[in-house]
């Protein structure tokens, strides 16, 4: 059997806060892979047609396609922008990086640097990192064991994260 995945576009659903208090439900699901400019458009446009006049306030209560990324309610606009287009670029990968270091120090630049692919298993890139940095004499290739290879690096060079597929995803220690 196999198994489709859709890919989901980064969107927050952004509710009015005017409404929501005086129990109406107002928002707007807004596409996130876009400039923070534009997003805060969308929102001041949302207000704007709210029920209840003045309406100023807001907040996310919503989000889907950030790769199991969490967002606050109060996130700021810029941040969304910033992590919605790091996922469009780079996938379910930028995010398990960003889980791992943290948002502030997921920059593109140090993505970009740590990543070192996807691939089935740590064993599985120790034994492509081997083989591409060492060489190994043939008659002594089934003597290496990977797994024990694979460990070491991981204990303090490499580190992974499984994703929603069967890979790990691959990144060097900043």
């Amino acid at each position: 059997m196999q198994t489709i995945t859709l890919q989901t576009t980064p969107k927050i659903y952004v509710a009015c806060l005017a409404a929501y208090n005086n129990g109406f439900l107002h928002g707007q699901w807004i596409d996130a892979n876009q400039d923070a400019e534009a997003i805060h458009a969308e929102i001041q446009d949302m207000l704007e047609a709210s029920p209840v006049g003045g309406a100023e306030e807001w907040a996310i209560h919503d989000y889907e396609g950030f790769e199991g990324l969490k967002l606050s309610e109060y996130e700021s606009i810029e941040d969304v922008a910033q992590y919605a287009q790091l996922i469009a670029e780079h996938g379910e990968a930028w995010a398990l990086f960003a889980e791992y270091e943290g948002t502030n120090y997921a920059t593109k630049e140090a993505f970009e640097e740590a990543y070192q692919g996807e691939w089935d298993s740590e064993e599985d890139f120790a034994e492509n990192l081997a083989e591409d940095t060492m060489q190994i004499p043939e008659h002594l290739q089934f003597y290496i064991d990977y797994e024990k290879l694979a460990r070491d690096l991981f204990i303090n060079d490499y580190f992974s994260a499984k994703g929603d597929g069967y890979k790990v995803h691959v990144f060097s220690r900043l």
